[in-house]
């Protein structure tokens, strides 16, 4: 069994959306209460994320600038972008993935983001249809 005693279930829903000031506000009125607001600057225009939470649901909002974003403009169905894992140890879980033949999607994974008290480290893989599966630890002091 792989991961045994280091997942540790649903962490959070990764949503594309094109306009996050509308998103935030559809999921605030339905009773979320934000948790973390960021903007990740690139070279181009900032990526805007916003963290929403509903009882144990986190919902991970991101508007893309650019391609990126008329991409997901251009969608009809499948918003969700990814299903995100919690992991006590992502050093662990990347190497037993990488070695079970896991098709890794980043090539400098595991990727560390400034997000949350001390920032968080995942990488993501591909599920047999095609679906995106982050696993995601949340880093401490």
């Amino acid at each position: 069994m792989l991961l045994k005693d280091n997942l540790q279930g649903l962490q959070h829903l990764g949503l594309p959306v094109t306009n996050l000031e509308r998103s935030r506000a559809f999921y605030l009125d339905l009773g979320f209460e934000e948790k973390l607001r960021q903007d990740l600057a690139p070279q181009e225009a900032p990526t805007r994320v916003s963290f929403v939470q509903k009882g144990n649901l986190t919902i991970e909002m991101y508007e893309e600038p650019g391609e990126k974003g008329a991409e997901i403009a251009a969608r009809h169905d499948g918003h969700i972008d990814h299903l995100a894992l919690d992991v006590l140890d992502i050093d662990k879980a990347y190497a037993e993935l990488k070695a079970a033949g896991f098709e890794i999607l980043e090539s400098n994974a595991p990727v560390f983001l400034p997000f949350w008290s001390h920032g968080v480290r995942y990488f993501t893989v591909r599920g047999p249809d095609g679906e995106k599966v982050e696993f995601n630890q949340f880093l401490k002091a």
